[in-house]
């Protein structure tokens, strides 16, 4: 179940959907703050996170990232679950987009 305060997250623990996962991953990653989370993008951290440890991680875990980091620039705790329609619409259009530019060569 999703942790909720009524005051705002400290740490990176203190976030919704933030598990002992989540948080290895966020160390990882070099994340130690809600600052540094504050400033990254979903996609871009997945695929850092799939590079350095050399395998390919279920795609929810860029939900959660999303979550994470719209918490931590101020928007109010949602499931991870609420990112997955717009992760699907954000990696099919750049599928889509990827496939128009490989034609035109």
């Amino acid at each position: 179940m999703p942790r909720t305060t009524l005051t705002k997250p400290r740490e990176l623990g203190d976030l919704a959907n933030v598990g002992p996962a989540t948080l290895r991953d966020f160390h990882t990653l070099g994340i130690r703050t809600i600052a540094q989370l504050a400033r990254q993008d979903a996609f871009k951290l997945y695929d850092r996170l799939c590079r350095r440890t050399g395998k390919r991680h279920d795609p929810c875990v860029i939900d959660v990232f999303m979550a994470t980091i719209a918490q931590s620039r101020g928007a109010a705790p949602q499931p991870w679950w609420k990112f997955t329609a717009s992760r699907k619409s954000t990696l099919a259009s750049a599928h889509t987009a990827t496939r128009r530019t490989s034609r035109t060569k």
